[in-house]
């Protein structure tokens, strides 16, 4: 008698909520690369679940996290969907000399990405501020733009999701 195949295991809540932020990470990376190479959405995403999800840091180092591939997916989608809204939106948020065509292009990638989670009801707005503030250290470590980002995505929050405050 053959045993039956172990089913595989489920996430911890603590592992969900990482895969999760590797989602909001790659999708910034994922957005930036698309506006760079002029790279379609559904080319980038095959990209990015087939090589970087998971996978060992080219140097040797640990391990990429695992994203949450339905998560990066739904923002990759809703960037490119509602980019015209997110950007206005951004731009709303930030002053008029700084137009979102002028800023980092990590950093509008950002704001996509933020406002692709924020143009859904799925998660609440405090949490997707804070997270991209945390996407943001992670491509900022030594620089003040986590705190533009707090600002900017919190102003986007609150015009996109007003009910979520």
């Amino acid at each position: 008698m053959t045993e039956a195949p172990e089913a595989p295991r489920k996430p911890t809540p603590e592992e969900k909520r990482r895969m999760k932020s590797a989602a909001r990470l790659y999708a910034v990376q994922a957005l930036f690369q698309m506006e760079a190479s002029g790279q379609g959405v559904d080319r980038v995403v095959r990209e990015f679940e087939s090589f970087r999800f998971g996978l060992p840091l080219e140097d040797g180092g640990e391990e990429l996290a695992e994203g949450d591939a339905n998560l990066f997916r739904r923002l990759l989608d809703d960037a490119v969907t509602w980019q015209a809204r997110i950007d206005q939106a951004t731009d709303r948020a930030l002053v008029a000399k700084w137009p979102i065509a002028r800023i980092d292009p990590v950093l509008r990638a950002l704001f996509r990405a933020a406002g692709a989670e924020l143009v859904t009801p799925d998660t609440p707005p405090k949490v997707v501020i804070t997270e991209f503030v945390e996407v943001a250290r992670a491509f900022f470590p030594e620089g003040r733009e986590p705190k533009f980002v707090n600002a900017v995505v919190d102003h986007m929050a609150h015009e996109l999701r007003p009910d979520g405050f």
